[in-house]
């Protein structure tokens, strides 16, 4: 008999005890507000989020406001991750393997069909910029809260996307818009544009199926690579070239579009600091855009959002040169991963506005009520080793200092004494910090990094602070090698001065309190004491102080 166990610190139930294999279970209840929502959301009584961790949390967290009930989807190794526990219904939906559970579009949409959701929310990742499963909503009579399935085709290929931007006039990097049929073909193009040049995926994403080339006798060893790696990774190993801009910036655009022809821009993100084509701290304003700028990239913007019918929340993305001019390069069909910068400096609840929309509801603001206040910075927060080249670390959360404060906003996914699984992106939490200006921001960011700890895995706080310290981008001259030279350079020695001090009253905690040693640094034994354990209880105090010094 399954047997039900309720947490302490959360009005949830989850299931003890197997479930067979690839079965939907009955919902799990959980706390929430639930009920219907208000009368101008009457359509939607009910979303269904089919996503995990920290995004699935955000858009719960926004069904509650609402007043619309939430339902989560689990797998296996999330049966209690915080979006069950948060949501006001949860069902299982399979194996740990994203392809049986969260990529799995049939069971998700029985899921929805089950439990009588009106809307599906996908968050990012997954199935969120899945065109077919867009249109398996539609077939299914449950709303999709995104843009239509043939906005999803047309710009999630890169070079159809490059075809239809070619048609509106849109500005795009110098290459080909279509996929290169032979290494001879490659060749031709790269002479006629010149090098380096840029290999990418035609229906890419993450740095996968990129390539840098800078010699024409690399090229096609560079392109064998590409299209191998897109194959594999995206089931299509279409590749094109374009000119590499030296030393570019990675701007973006937030565009927003109800279904009543309203589109509108909401400012732009600096997305430059990226490890391995990879975004890790995101920043709005951005320090080179100035209110021309802003405006003329806004338009094309939402030229680009028109040219594909494009409704919801999307981001339209450009490369900047040295000069400060700017070129097409994609457009993201979903809610990004950095959204909250945005939501800051605007005010404006994106997620909120994502449920109206789909809803139905026209936007209530205009293009001149737009105002940009203050500057905000996001860092993403990975289980990861930066002493073992960023490598996953999964396990379990033995200790969670949370920071907070004037500024500080934390969308995490995390608890203390959850153990984070290694079969999906290893992102725990969001950090960000706001001010009235970059140096405001940065100075609470810091702070804020400084009070954060997790303890019994890895993670990359740490290359937070040294990117926030480095004098390059506290002046912004950064761009999207910056990240990859800051690396290179040995980190400078951290001097603190208390340092000594705790490590002795460590060391003395130790000798006159054996049973609240810290077992290793960071983490404490499974029972919470340490390893006398002659029973007494660890003082909390005392273990945060430890942490703090050992760290």
């Amino acid at each position: 008999m399954t047997q039900r166990t309720r947490h302490a610190d959360a009005r949830c139930y989850i299931r003890n005890g197997e479930d067979a294999p690839g079965t939907l279970q009955t919902p799990v209840k959980l706390g929430g507000s639930g009920g219907r929502p208000p009368s101008h959301l009457s359509m939607f009584k009910k979303i269904l989020v089919a996503n995990r961790g920290e995004i699935a949390v955000r858009v719960i967290r926004a069904c509650r406001e609402l007043g619309i009930t939430s339902v989560a989807v689990y797998s296996d190794v999330d049966r209690a991750a915080l979006h069950v526990r948060k949501a006001d219904e949860a069902y299982h939906i399979g194996p740990p393997a994203a392809a049986e559970s969260y990529l799995n579009v049939e069971k998700i949409l029985t899921v929805a069909k089950r439990c009588g959701a009106d809307a599906i929310h996908p968050g990012y990742g997954f199935l969120s910029e899945n065109a077919k499963f867009a249109q398996a909503c539609l077939d299914a009579e449950v709303k999709f809260i995104g843009p239509t399935a043939a906005s999803m085709e047309m710009m999630g290929s890169k070079t159809r996307a490059r075809q239809e931007m070619e048609k509106a006039g849109v500005l795009f990097v110098p290459g080909t818009s279509r996929g290169l049929e032979s290494p001879q073909q490659a060749e031709q193009m790269a002479a006629k544009i010149g090098y380096p040049v840029m290999l990418k995926a035609a229906a890419g994403g993450g740095g996968k199926g990129m390539r840098l080339v800078h010699r024409r006798e690399d090229l096609k060893s560079a392109l064998e690579g590409a299209q191998s790696e897109a194959q594999r990774s995206f089931g299509d190993g279409e590749v094109y070239i374009e000119k590499a801009i030296v030393n570019p910036r990675h701007i973006e655009m937030q565009v927003l579009a109800d279904e009543h022809g309203n589109t509108v821009y909401l400012g732009e993100r600096e997305c430059s600091i990226q490890r391995r084509h990879q975004k890790v701290l995101e920043e709005s304003p951005s320090a080179i855009v100035d209110p021309d700028m802003r405006r003329r990239m806004g338009e094309v913007a939402v030229r680009v959002a028109k040219a594909a019918g494009y409704t919801n929340a999307g981001t339209v993305e450009f490369l900047v040169d040295e000069e400060k001019n700017f070129y097409f390069l994609e457009m993201n069909t979903r809610l990004q991963v950095e959204h909250p910068v945005t939501e800051l400096i605007t005010g404006l609840d994106l997620v909120h506005l994502q449920i109206r929309i789909a809803a139905g509801e026209k936007l209530s603001f205009a293009q001149e009520d737009v105002r940009i206040r203050g500057h905000a910075i996001e860092c993403r927060i990975y289980a990861e080793d930066p002493d073992n080249d960023y490598f996953p670390s999964p396990g379990k959360i033995t200790l969670l200092l949370a920071p907070s404060g004037p500024g500080i906003r934390r969308d995490s996914g995390m608890y203390e004494g959850w153990t984070v699984p290694i079969e999906y992106d290893p992102l725990l939490a969001k950090l960000i910090g706001y001010g009235t200006d970059r140096p405001q921001a940065i100075s609470r960011l810091v702070r804020a990094l400084n009070e954060y700890f997790v303890g019994g895995i890895k993670t990359n706080i740490s290359l937070f602070r040294r990117i926030l310290s480095d004098k390059d981008f506290q002046e912004g001259r950064v761009d999207t090698g910056y990240l990859d030279r800051l690396l290179k350079c040995k980190p400078a020695e951290v001097k603190r001065e208390d340092a000594g001090i705790a490590a002795i009253a460590a060391g003395l905690f130790a000798v006159l309190d054996p049973a609240s040693v810290v077992g290793t640094v960071g983490t404490v034994s499974e029972n919470g004491r340490g390893g006398a354990g002659n029973g007494s209880a660890a003082s909390g105090w005392k273990r945060a102080a430890r942490v703090e010094a050992l760290r």
